[in-house]
């Protein structure tokens, strides 16, 4: 299999997909165009967050999770069952638009991820918004990484991993430690990443899209924007110089607001050397992985990304990271 392709799965739409786009339509959508307009809206979001972390969340009875802690924040550690790698690693950063979720809200990817490349995944509880910055969410995930080689592991046994603002901090983790000239890790896999923070109109798949408003997001992007310069790779990574970066996979949906920003990041890492695998999943939501537990397609999805590692694994090491499988 080569890495650097694109694909577009093909599939019969599922009864479970169009029931979850048509209820997200009704329910999340709507909502979160009538409360993402107010500042307080974000800091009542993220203490719903808080309380949701009390919540005892399901898992099957082969998965262990299992509380980590850093110099600035915590998370867990989370495996998908026996005869794991434990040489290597996944890093994973949730979503959440920056100021809500949780490892404990994305155990149905994590779980499911470790299974998929076969080794344990931590997934970081980075602080967010509105009482930290965008700053601090890449201080926590370059201390993470850092933490990770300290506890011996090497950069190329390290994933990193991320949906939606969890993508833009993977991609924007990765141009930091090229820039300081760190080691870098294997691969990155990003889900329906979040990687323009410039107050652009979005108005490919407006109304399309089930569960993003447009607006909404531009509104969100000039709150944690502001102060900063938004055209600074690290705020918005499809502005950014890929070259040297590992092969990156990512994964969105045709109907996503955010699909475009997913495939330029796609067509400017290619531009720079970079193997990407780009998978655009006809109809899918955004960061539609996490419904794996009712949704067949996003199972299916975990079995794109085992793919994509064991292309990785199988790249010649004397050919570097520009060149693919």
């Amino acid at each position: 299999m080569r890495v650097d392709r694109d694909v577009i799965p093909e599939y019969p739409l599922s009864w479970q997909a169009k029931a979850l786009t048509g209820l997200l339509r009704g329910t999340v959508k709507p909502a979160s165009s009538l409360l993402l307009r107010h500042p307080l809206a974000l800091a009542g979001a993220a203490r719903l967050g808080d309380l949701a972390r009390l919540v005892n969340v399901p898992q099957p009875a082969h998965v262990a999770v299992v509380p980590a802690t850093f110099s600035a924040c915590g998370g867990e550690w989370v495996r998908g069952g026996q005869g794991l790698d434990e040489r290597k690693v996944v890093l994973y950063f949730h979503g959440g638009g920056y100021f809500s979720c949780s490892p404990r809200t994305h155990r149905p990817i994590t779980w499911r991820l470790s299974v998929a490349a076969g080794r344990p995944v931590l997934a970081l509880d980075y602080r967010q918004g509105p009482v930290h910055r965008l700053a601090d969410s890449l201080a926590d995930a370059l201390d993470a990484y850092d933490c990770l080689l300290r506890r011996g592991h090497e950069p190329q046994d390290v994933i990193l991993a991320g949906d939606s603002a969890g993508g833009h901090l993977t991609l924007a983790t990765l141009l930091a430690l090229r820039d300081r000239g760190l080691p870098l890790p294997a691969a990155a896999i990003c889900l329906s990443p979040w990687a323009d923070l410039t107050d652009v109109p979005r108005r490919a798949n407006r109304w399309q899209d089930p569960m993003l408003p447009a607006g909404r997001v531009r509104w969100l992007a000039r709150r944690w924007t502001s102060g900063l310069d938004p055209w600074d790779p690290l705020v918005s990574p499809v502005h950014g110089d890929f070259t040297g970066l590992p092969p990156l996979m990512i994964v969105t949906g045709s109907t996503e607001v955010l699909r475009d920003e997913a495939w330029r990041v796609a067509q400017r890492a290619r531009l720079a050397g970079v193997p990407v695998r780009y998978e655009e999943w006809p109809r899918m939501p955004h960061v539609f992985p996490i419904l794996a537990d009712v949704v067949p397609e996003a199972r299916l999805a975990f079995r794109h990304i085992r793919q994509f590692l064991g292309a990785v694994a199988a790249i010649p090491e004397s050919m570097g990271d520009s060149a693919a499988a």
